[in-house]
């Protein structure tokens, strides 16, 4: 009997609108995290107020010293970090913050193998620096969730409130959030 009930559909859909709820609260927690990290870090890069410049301008010296000039190349990044937190808040232009955020974090890591004296203590024992770095694969886990959602909006298996499915209703096969969502849902209103 208990059983009976829990597969009712009608039970059932609170608990899909809190998923989907969730769901949408999840991504965009996610997408401020980030703004807010890279508008930050950005900013205090720009403002020559880093406590990373030095590392910054280090890696510089041995990858880029022929065609910026070191200040030039701080204010830049700082520039781009500051436009990939902004991207992150507007979801139109995720695809665009994907490639930017990936280039970003691909020089991020680049001191742990350009600089180790600098990154590294010994084996498996970061320096404060590298420890800075490696932190940003929480990072990378925020903007993978993000990826995934905006991928499965895009292929009509999530129906989120971005905008980005618009017709995601039409589509019943293989959905986390099925069609009959909207109808069930009005009924479950109806008896409450």
């Amino acid at each position: 009997m208990i059983e009976n009930s829990i597969n009712n559909k009608a039970i059932n859909v609170p608990y899909k609108i809190i998923e989907k709820q969730l769901l949408h609260f999840i991504v965009w927690f996610n997408r401020l995290a980030l703004a807010v990290v890279f508008i930050w870090f950005g900013f205090l890069k720009i403002i020559h107020a880093s406590p990373a410049e030095p590392l910054v301008k280090h890696l510089h010296e041995v990858t880029l010293v022929k065609f910026i000039p070191v200040n030039t190349f701080v204010v830049l990044l700082g520039c781009i970090e500051c436009v990939i937190g902004l991207l992150w808040l507007i979801p139109r232009f995720t695809k665009a913050t994907i490639v930017l955020f990936a280039l970003q974090m691909f020089t991020t890591f680049l001191p742990l193998f350009y600089l180790p004296r600098d990154t590294w203590q010994h084996s498996f024992v970061l320096t404060l620096e590298g420890q800075y770095i490696v932190k940003n694969l929480v990072l990378l886990a925020s903007a993978a969730t993000i990826v995934f959602v905006y991928m499965q909006e895009k292929k009509g298996k999530i129906i989120t409130s971005t905008g980005l499915n618009k017709n995601a209703e039409s589509k019943e096969n293989n959905q986390l959030f099925p069609a009959w969502f909207s109808r069930e849902e009005k009924k479950a209103r109806e008896f409450s």
